[in-house]
């Protein structure tokens, strides 16, 4: 029998079969099936089990990656489940979502020779899996205390915190302003990349933790942050980023200009038959011969090229600023929405919309950028916009996916609460990690980073339960 340490040299990487474009475009069903059992241990038995392994470090929660391909191998799926919970509270998500071609599957030791081993769709494999077997934490060793903890925000920060906190005999209550929980992760993210049954599978599983949840519920509106403050323990702020950056553009006051965000979610609402407003249908209105131009280059951009063309627009075309390889979203969704049939344009710095004499969006105009060095290993190239070099692209919608920033709730200086007064990042510099400069307040996520991943979103709301606890039992 061959070593199975060379199964790489023998095995190519596979993905989980995927369907074919003119297939997926017209619904918004996730696009990628699911690994079956004998394919899962073949594809697992590629990783060389490296000693010091690079997947694991540049897995921003660090995975125990090798270890539960080796349960995977084995058959030992609830195994496998569980050292998956150990380091990830959302690994069902991250397995869906995450860009594992520039995180751990682009770290793996056989990436550039050989293909990296499928790492986020065997993790998918494996808590789908589980769940499918009847899976639940095992809880019977945590010793309750009476502390509470209420978490301001249902995204993966707080619902990672939760998490954390259930497991040392907290009580966490988690509010958010949504019906239902997931933060970006329920509107902001399409179907295609995130069934939302997947949502109501892990919220069924933390219920059964003891993680309560009060939706519906916007913190200064229907309940005062003070009072929050007064009923609780210790708090977590995880409200992530929501405020639009829109670029110094002209013309952003056009009919037909829609932020990515209210598209998205509008798009996803009407998918689960929701009830939309007004505004939310006017946000969807389209025409057969429409002609949709995104700006911008992250993932954010991507889902939305996406969402138009399964709103049978009639063209899609991406602007971005810089190069393909400076993008900043994951390549495969790039690659995703290339099959898809949307367009994506280069070196190209959106300057103006203009719009005709009904003020409706006719053509985008842009300026022809040029790359220069980038500075440091993990930077993207700086460019120089040349606007003697001008184009237009006919466009009868646009939308703006620049990107999101945090910002800062009315009750933030009333609790004293710092934060940046420029990027709108709270400040978390004090005794513990994640501690705001109110002692009895941690923060983690976007609403620290600024917008960034869902994992280390989980990542920052993991650590910041760990610093609560430390904080609860010096009290």
């Amino acid at each position: 029998m061959a070593d199975r340490l060379l199964d790489f040299l023998l095995v190519e990487r596979q993905d989980p079969k995927k369907l074919a474009p003119n297939e997926r475009i017209i619904h918004f069903n996730e696009i990628y099936s699911q690994f079956k059992e004998d394919s899962s241990k073949e594809q697992s038995h590629r990783c060389l089990d490296c000693g010091n392994p690079y997947c694991e470090w540049k897995c921003p929660v660090h995975n125990y990656i090798p270890n539960w391909l080796k349960l995977v191998q084995q058959g030992k799926i609830i195994e496998a489940a569980e050292l998956c919970h150990q380091t990830n509270s959302l690994p069902e998500i991250c397995g869906r979502i995450c860009p594992q071609d520039r995180l751990c599957e682009g770290a793996c030791t056989i990436n550039d020779d050989f293909g990296a081993v499928t790492i986020g769709s065997i993790e998918k494999y494996i808590v789908d899996t589980a769940f499918a077997m009847g899976w639940t934490p095992d809880l019977s060793n945590v010793v309750k205390t009476n502390f509470r903890v209420a978490i301001v925000g249902a995204g993966p920060a707080g619902l990672a915190c939760a998490d954390v906190l259930s497991r040392n005999g907290v009580e966490a209550v988690v509010f958010d302003r949504y019906d239902d929980i997931g933060g970006l992760m329920l509107y902001g993210i399409p179907n295609f990349k995130l069934d939302k049954q997947v949502l109501a599978t892990r919220k069924q599983i933390f219920e059964k933790q003891g993680i309560t949840f009060q939706c519906n519920t916007t913190i200064g509106k229907d309940i005062s942050f003070a009072q929050i403050l007064k009923d609780f323990d210790a708090v977590f702020i995880g409200t992530g980023a929501y405020q639009p950056i829109t670029g110094n553009i002209t013309g952003l006051d056009s009919a037909n200009v829609v932020l990515a965000l209210p598209f998205l979610t509008a798009s996803t609402k009407k998918i689960q038959k929701k009830t939309l407003t007004k505004l939310e249908k006017e946000v969807l209105t389209t025409s057969i011969n429409e002609r949709v131009v995104v700006l911008g280059g992250g993932d954010t951009a991507m889902d939305c090229v996406r969402t138009a063309i399964r709103l049978k627009a009639k063209t899609v075309t991406c602007v971005y600023r810089r190069d393909e390889k400076n993008m900043p979203g994951s390549a495969r969704e790039v690659a995703n929405a290339k099959e898809e049939g949307i367009k994506i344009i280069y070196n190209s710095q959106p300057t103006a919309i203009i719009s005709n004499e009904r003020s409706e969006v006719k053509q985008v105009t842009v300026a022809e950028t040029t790359l220069q060095q980038s500075i440091g290993l993990n930077s993207r190239a700086e460019y120089i916009v040349n606007h003697e070099k001008l184009s237009s692209i006919p466009a009868s919608k646009v939308l703006i996916a620049f990107g999101y920033k945090p910002e800062p709730h009315p009750w933030f200086e009333e609790m004293g609460i710092a934060f940046d007064k420029n990027t709108h990042k709270v400040l978390t510099k004090n005794k513990l990690p994640y501690q705001t400069s109110n002692q009895k307040i941690f923060s983690g996520g976007d609403m620290v980073r600024g917008a960034d991943l869902v994992v280390t979103a989980v990542y920052d709301g993991r650590e910041a339960a760990h610093s609560i606890v430390k904080y609860l039992h010096a009290q």
